[in-house]
């Protein structure tokens, strides 16, 4: 993918945004979660802590990106998308040194969650962009292709993070962040229009009558939960893998990040089928097909577990499964929340995030504390989401009846 300016949509008069840009803002939040999984495991000891309160760290970043979801979506419909990702990245890139800097497990707890603040205005601005120059099928095509460059990075990321881990320490991932996070920054300023031609500056940054508005549309509820349940089962697979495979299975930091590849290419994958097929098959149908998906993989890797596995191919394999489904059905079920009414863009977008990212957060660490004394816990929690995700699809009575 070449680092050339999105085509105009005739829908829109919204400037182009170069892809490199729209690509390097939506990884850097999913880059600073996934590099720095490897090092959780050696937390306990580094900052003589327990695995529940070192859990943390994960849950209060999910936390992170869910709170301040709420808030980037109306401050980018009433300042716009360029500001708000620029002070977002700011925010990134100190909070990313003050955990490099961390001396407690408290103060690295508190860093994560003011770097997630950071990080998550990348992710939630790129698809209001996208959402601002493209139609509702087409905005599926593009966050696709967009989803499938960028996971390439959160891809790398556990195993560049394992090998820093093993020969550095924790500390090195948050300093290749804070640069990475400068060189975003310095990209933004440098590169990114302002898409949003429909500003409101007299809009409430508390937006309870647009939230509500949402909350109370049928087709928003359903797309939203669909995707948070389905991402949900990613989110419980970083919670359960490194656990399992590090500290129950005795395998190093950096046979975790090499066999993580192979989960990032079926996510890879499906976004890519997503940006190929979306806009000729439709929204709703890629979204049934990955609920499909995601539900195979999820039992698969239930029963494997369950009869005594322990190979990482019976865990990671599986996993590919349920990250391609994931891949065909997020950016299909975002783009269909966010379209449900199309003035609040931003704040639909903001919404949506925040309801998933939330559940993640809560079962990521409900799982976390629980799999110390039961170690399939995470296997039965991602089967029982992945089923809560195909029977909350709103069309779903439609296609089975075609």
């Amino acid at each position: 993918m070449t680092d050339q300016a999105l085509p105009h949509s005739s829908e829109t008069a919204a400037p182009r945004a170069p892809y490199a840009m729209l690509i390097a803002m939506a990884a850097i939040g999913p880059l600073a979660l996934n590099i720095f999984i490897p090092s959780i495991p050696g937390l306990q000891a580094t900052l003589a802590s327990s695995p529940g309160v070192v859990q943390l760290t994960l849950t209060v970043y999910l936390a992170g990106l869910a709170l301040c979801q709420l808030l980037y979506g109306p401050l980018s419909d009433r300042y716009g998308r360029r500001p708000m990702l620029i002070a977002g990245m700011v925010l990134f890139v100190a909070a990313s040194i003050a955990c490099a800097l961390s001396t407690s497990i408290e103060m690295l707890i508190a860093a994560r969650g003011v770097q997630a603040v950071g990080g998550a205005s990348g992710m939630i601005l790129s698809r209001a962009i996208v959402r601002d120059m493209f139609s509702r099928e087409k905005s599926a095509s593009v966050l696709g292709y967009i989803t499938m460059a960028w996971v390439i990075a959160p891809m790398v990321a556990p195993l560049i993070g394992g090998i820093l881990d093993q020969h550095f320490s924790f500390r090195a991932s948050f300093w290749l962040l804070a640069v990475i996070g400068s060189m975003v920054l310095l990209g933004a300023v440098a590169s990114l229009p302002e898409t949003n031609r429909n500003l409101q500056p007299d809009a409430s940054l508390i937006r309870t009558r647009v939230y509500g508005e949402l909350l109370r549309n049928r087709g928003f509820r359903g797309y939203a939960a669909t995707m948070t349940f389905g991402a949900t089962v990613f989110f419980l697979y970083l919670a359960v893998a490194p656990f399992i495979i590090i500290t129950v299975r005795g395998h190093s930091p950096v046979e975790y990040g090499m066999w993580t590849i192979v989960a990032a290419l079926g996510y890879m994958t499906g976004n890519f089928a997503s940006g190929r097929f979306s806009e000729n098959i439709g929204n709703d149908r890629m979204i049934g097909y990955g609920n499909w998906l995601t539900l195979a993989g999820a039992v698969a890797m239930l029963g494997l577990a369950v009869a005594g596995f322990l190979h990482p191919a019976f865990l990671f394999l599986p996993m590919a499964v349920c990250a391609f489904g994931n891949g065909l059905t997020i950016p299909n079920a975002l783009t269909a929340a966010i379209s449900v009414d199309p003035r609040n863009i931003g704040s639909g977008a903001g919404l949506a995030g925040f309801i998933q990212m939330t559940i993640g957060a809560l079962a990521s660490q409900s799982v976390g504390y629980a799999q110390g004394t039961w170690h399939n816990t995470g296997f039965w929690a991602m089967a029982c989401f992945a089923i809560l995700a195909l029977v909350s699809h709103p069309a779903r009575r439609q296609m089975l009846q075609q």
